[in-house]
């Protein structure tokens, strides 16, 4: 028999994941824009995602939307829990997606769009690292109801993570535009790419450092025999990685390192699940206590097994039809648009 709670999970986790790898890269152009003075460079590095962003952000909304129908206990608890920096991420998001917008159109006040577009990423990107230690590190609850204070997710360890969040981001955006520009902008990216893995290494290491020393289970569960044979290859695939994003970068292959960084944001959301698995709000709700009635998580499984494919099959040709570079000069996707909807001096007489 079927375990449709664990389908469930495996259909968020996706979504999870697809999010954190497509939206990741994209508000990672955001966090890179400092690096990029030039109008025309900025412009570059927008219209490398223009055609694609607001597709990524349809599997967090999916992801939210699996939630509450599976895990209903789940999705009261921890929004409970993470009010506020939910809220926060969502007015970033906010203002990132209307300075996307309103960037392109603007002359005078383009500047304040592009700080709009920089802080709109950086933060998005913060909050999400906040929630995801506010979520490592347990929320408290009381008969399944949440019972700690309004200020429980703001702690040194949610502020760590929020930081290593904004540098894995940066990573890959990084690796997005070596693939997707060329020259001055490429060349910028393969100068810095070493420096952010590097980066994302100590990060790494010290959230999977505190998170075992801080809770014996997961400490328990990573050390004990057999599993330490079991989750070793965890770790060395990680370094190899990085070794391999290295080499990559000082041998400027184009794609191999946005790929190889694909792999290392595997591994650490091989480790998250790892570490905090069968709980579903850590420390002590499994994903079977918080799922849904069996009715309902079959009902809802129609819906997602329609709308899924759906999904994947636009993102796949949107992809397609935009894969090639992106080079200074080109009129660009927000430009072509403006061009075709406004009507010329003539037709407007």
């Amino acid at each position: 028999m079927i375990d449709l709670a664990l389908v469930w999970v495996g259909i968020i986790g996706l979504g999870v994941l697809i999010y954190v790898v497509m939206d990741g890269f994209d508000l990672g152009i955001g966090i890179l824009f400092p690096f990029m003075n030039g109008t025309q460079e900025r412009d570059v590095m927008m219209n490398t995602v223009a055609p694609v962003w607001d597709g990524n952000e349809t599997w967090m909304v999916l992801g939210g939307a699996g939630l509450f129908a599976a895990f209903p206990l789940v999705y009261s608890t921890v929004l409970s829990a993470l009010y506020l920096p939910i809220i926060f991420m969502v007015v970033a998001l906010i203002f990132r997606g209307v300075a996307f917008e309103f960037r392109f159109k603007a002359t005078r006040t383009k500047y304040l769009w592009d700080l709009a577009f920089i802080w709109g990423s950086i933060l998005s990107s913060f909050f999400q690292g906040v929630i995801l230690g506010a979520y490592i590190q347990g929320i408290q609850t009381t008969n399944g109801i949440y019972s700690g204070g309004g200020w429980d997710w703001f702690t040194p360890f949610t502020c760590f993570t929020g930081l290593g969040v904004v540098v894995m981001y940066a990573t890959l955006g990084c690796g997005w535009l070596i693939w997707k520009t060329e020259k001055e902008i490429q060349q910028r990216m393969y100068h810095l790419m070493p420096r952010l893995i590097i980066a994302l290494l100590i990060i790494f290491g010290a959230v999977s450092l505190y998170t075992p020393l801080t809770h014996p289970e997961i400490a328990q569960r990573w050390f004990s025999l057999p599993n330490l044979y079991y989750f070793s290859p965890v770790p060395i695939l990680v370094l190899l990685f990085v070794g391999l994003i290295l080499s990559a970068c000082k041998k400027q292959h184009e794609l191999k390192p946005f790929i190889y960084t694909l792999a290392l944001v595997f591994l650490a959301f091989t480790g998250f699940v790892i570490s905090l698995w069968p709980n579903i709000i850590p420390p002590s709700v499994t994903i079977w206590q918080a799922a849904a009635p069996e009715s309902s998580l079959k009902f809802t499984l129609v819906g997602a097994a329609i709308l899924i494919p759906i999904i994947i099959a636009y993102t796949f040709l949107s992809y397609w039809v935009f894969r090639d570079k992106v080079r200074i000069g080109d009129q660009g996707y927000h430009l072509s648009l403006i061009h075709i909807s406004e009507p010329t001096r003539q037709e407007a007489i």
